[in-house]
């Protein structure tokens, strides 16, 4: 019989200031066909020791801190207070559909499962939206590569504890590395098509070119020399491949052609980003 004081999911979400977003977050929680006695909801504040702004918690709900800069440190510091059987992964401001939790954590084989990422339009949107849009979060294409993003993957707890879970230094990246460690150990990785979540479109510039700082910084940052240098040389060509990507998607037309020159325009901040990495820069936090 299953002890109804132990919840068999862990939903795990770092946040870095960004408290304005988790209320909403809660709410699509609190939507769940799962009973909220089956998960518990570990919300990391990583920006302790600086205490988080008051927020209306669920009784399903706590937040832990993570002083450790890093969104894949605050992740293992969720993991690391998790009762849950399954650890699930996902981001503040995504928006899980009521059946999320069922689907993810449904009947499988056992390991690794992930999620669709849906983007959401705002009403009028601008450039930043409509190249968020075509860009997307292509969780499927993610899969048939071996890695997934951690704003929805679900892992066993006992598979993420075998793996050390996630590699605390990265800024980025952190989920297709340790996706792709958990597949050289033999675990599978699975796309669950019935486990959406919802994600905003970026609306202005800023948040765009965090992004690709941040990810660049993960690229050339990371990993071994070999991969550094790679991502690096990598970096100083033209995004031909992404522009041809979204050249070809089924958006409208004006949409690819908006998408395609926003791209452009964030290499230049990517160009900027590893040159003020190669000269000793910090890599961007998330």
């Amino acid at each position: 019989m299953r002890d109804a004081s132990v919840p068999d999911i862990s939903v795990i979400v770092p946040v870095h200031r960004h408290w304005e977003i988790v209320e909403v977050l809660l709410a699509a929680l609190g939507g769940q066909t799962l009973a909220q006695d089956r998960f518990e909801v570990l919300i990391v504040n990583n920006d302790a020791p600086a205490p988080p702004p008051p927020v209306a918690l669920p009784e399903n709900a706590r937040i832990l801190p993570c002083e450790t800069p890093g969104s894949y440190a605050a992740r293992n510091a969720g993991a690391a207070q998790a009762r849950g059987k399954w650890l699930v992964f996902t981001d503040a401001d995504c928006r899980p559909v009521p059946g999320w939790l069922d689907a993810l954590t449904g009947a499988m084989p056992q390991g690794l499962r992930a999620g669709p990422v849906e983007m959401e339009l705002p009403p009028e949107p601008n450039a930043h939206a409509i190249y968020d849009l075509v860009r997307g979060i292509p969780q499927a294409r993610y899969v048939a590569h071996g890695y997934a993003t951690t704003a929805n993957l679900a892992v066993p707890r006992e598979i993420f504890e075998r793996l050390g879970g996630f590699d605390a230094a990265r800024r980025s990246g952190g989920d297709a590395e340790f996706c792709r460690r958990a597949g050289t150990r033999g675990y599978e990785l699975c796309l669950v098509p019935g486990a959406v979540v919802a994600h905003p479109c970026r609306t202005n510039w800023e948040e765009l070119a965090l992004k690709a700082r941040r990810v660049k910084g993960g690229q050339v940052r990371a990993g071994s020399v070999r991969r550094r240098i790679f991502w690096t040389l990598r970096s100083l060509a033209p995004p031909l491949r992404d522009t041809v990507y979204y050249l070809a998607s089924p958006h409208p037309l004006r949409f690819r052609l908006i998408a395609a020159a926003v791209r452009f325009r964030l290499w230049g901040v990517e160009l900027a980003e590893v040159a003020r990495l190669l000269a000793g820069g910090a890599a961007e936090r998330r």
